[in-house]
């Protein structure tokens, strides 16, 4: 009876459970799919990690675009001297980096958030990939986008296509954006905006008046349409520095400050002592730090800064570590904890450049340019902007390197255009103000400003020093500047076709003198 009984109740107990075999039988402490996508986890966890990589490291960002376009210098001779600085490509990572960190989760976010109707993560990812891959075109030319994901050998977006992409993909970005400016799904991964849509909307638009302005020259027609389109867009424009586009470090240093204090890798640059020690600009107390030893500003004591010359010859690291650092709050990764990449500052000098194209919705050239750097000097909190816009006398100095004989790494300025405006000026000269000051305004993200250099010739920036191109990655004539990075090696080994066809494309040689579709080169204006 009782064998019976016990049969009995073993039937029930088990027989029973099996209406709720997976719920007993799943560990409470494994993440599962759908606990994920709680607060949308499943897809927001990628866009930290996407944002953090945009970037790059030492030699992505501080041996390459940073020092093309001159803010910061090494004192490092890596290399025994002959490396990116001075024209020789020793590395050429930032390819890579993007790729692998960038295009690969946003294709896999995309087709999560795609599957389960979140459409503001989709374009959100979509964005993203325009903000690396807009940069990573500014190194090579012409890459791989609209065929991205495809297998065996992918053939490469022509310039000219490339912008046609990111023009209509914006198109939709902003429109989701727009439709849905209330979503709450981004708040808890947007260390940028705080899950702000609107902001994400005004910032996709500005970037659309940004990438207009670059082609501006080779395609005015294309230009001028996106242009008007931004400037006339209900998402509005970053124009107050609460809007601006910065990516947070996510714990990590400040990782300029990190190259310059732990590693001594970088300095200020002699093009920045001859800028702003000639224009009497206050934001360089914000930027670097001075001197402690006044010997090496001689020429200059009243302004105790020393930079080093882009391309220098180098014989020891040791000999121009003294030399300016960046300003020491750099250095404090509680007060520097977010990096620009579009600033109110930058999208007022595009809307002086664009009225001076006569682009519709501008406003004045003026107006816009004396914003602009008001703009800077608000966001860098430093004084006396008024009298800096009024000075029409003074100009940038020449340079000599106190630990060099001779004319050694020395130069004269070549810069002849005041920071006040002059409305009876040629456009040229206008445009050159303009950038000048752009160029200043871009401090910590040089990408554009080497972009500017390369389209319209400004600022008038000395040449390196010392040229160490040669045959294996191109010659640069003397007095000119390297325009692009090579296609990199993995690509010319595993996709040797889409490398072809895209030197193709390219219109010129795989080499760092070839220039890039928008840098034209002549006159800025018609």
């Amino acid at each position: 009876m009782k064998k019976l009984i016990y049969l009995i109740a073993s039937v029930l107990l088990f027989g029973g459970c099996t209406d709720n075999f997976e719920e007993i039988n799943t560990n409470p402490y494994q993440i599962s799919t759908e606990s994920l996508k709680q607060d949308f986890n499943h897809v927001g966890s990628y866009f930290p990690s996407m944002l953090g990589q945009i970037f790059g490291n030492q030699i992505d960002h501080n041996l390459t675009n940073v020092t093309y376009s001159q803010h910061l210098a090494t004192p490092t001779p890596f290399v025994g001297g002959v490396n990116n600085t001075t024209y020789y490509i020793r590395w050429n990572g930032y390819w890579g980096r993007e790729y692998s960190n960038v295009m690969a989760p946003a294709k896999q976010v995309i087709e999560i958030a795609q599957k389960d109707g979140y459409s503001v993560f989709v374009e959100w990812a979509n964005l993203i990939k325009i903000i690396s891959m807009s940069r990573v075109t500014l190194y090579q030319g012409p890459i791989i986008y609209t065929n991205y994901g495809k297998t065996g050998e992918v053939l490469y977006d022509s310039e000219d296509v490339l912008y046609k992409a990111f023009f209509s993909d914006l198109d939709r970005i902003i429109a989701e954006f727009s439709k849905n400016k209330d979503y709450v799904g981004l708040n808890s991964f947007d260390a940028s905006y705080g899950g702000n849509v609107a902001k994400w909307a005004k910032y996709a638009n500005s970037l659309r008046l940004q990438l207009a302005m670059r082609v501006s020259k080779v395609d005015p027609a294309l230009a001028k349409k996106e242009g008007e389109k931004a400037l006339a867009d209900p998402a509005g424009l970053i124009l107050t520095n609460g809007d601006n586009f910065n990516i947070s470090g996510y714990g990590n240093k400040f990782h300029p400050a990190q190259i310059c204090f732990e590693w001594g890798d970088t300095r200020m640059s002699a093009t920045m002592e001859s800028i702003l020690i000639g224009y009497k600009d206050n934001r360089i107390h914000a930027f670097f730090d001075p001197v402690s030893d006044l010997s090496l500003v001689k020429d200059h004591p009243e302004w105790p800064y020393k930079g080093i010359r882009n391309g220098a010859e180098l014989v020891a690291k040791d000999d121009r570590l003294s030399f300016s650092t960046l300003d020491i709050s750099f250095n404090d990764p509680a007060k520097v904890t977010k990096r620009k990449v579009l600033s109110a500052d930058e999208v007022y000098f595009l809307k002086a450049e664009a009225a001076l194209r006569g682009w519709a919705g501008a406003g004045d050239a003026k107006a816009n340019y004396e914003a602009g750097v008001r703009a800077s000097f608000e966001l860098w909190g430093t004084g006396g902007v008024d009298a800096y816009l009024a000075d029409n006398k003074s100009l940038p100095i020449d340079y000599d390197d106190p630990k060099a004989s001779g004319d050694v790494n020395d130069f004269k300025n070549q810069i002849t255009t005041t920071v006040a405006w002059d409305e009876a000026a040629s456009k040229e000269v206008k445009l050159e103000k303009i950038i000048t000051q752009k160029w200043i305004a871009c401090y910590t993200n040089e990408m554009e400003s080497w972009m500017d250099h390369r389209r319209t010739g400004y600022p008038k920036l000395p040449p390196v020093y010392q040229n160490s191109s040669n045959a294996d990655w191109g010659v640069i004539p003397k007095g000119d500047i390297l325009r692009r990075m090579p296609f990199v090696n993995a690509e010319r080994n595993g996709n040797a076709k889409g490398v072809a066809d895209a030197t193709a494309k390219l219109k010129g040689k795989d080499e760092i003198g070839t220039r890039l579709w928008w840098d034209t080169g002549g006159s800025n204006f018609p």
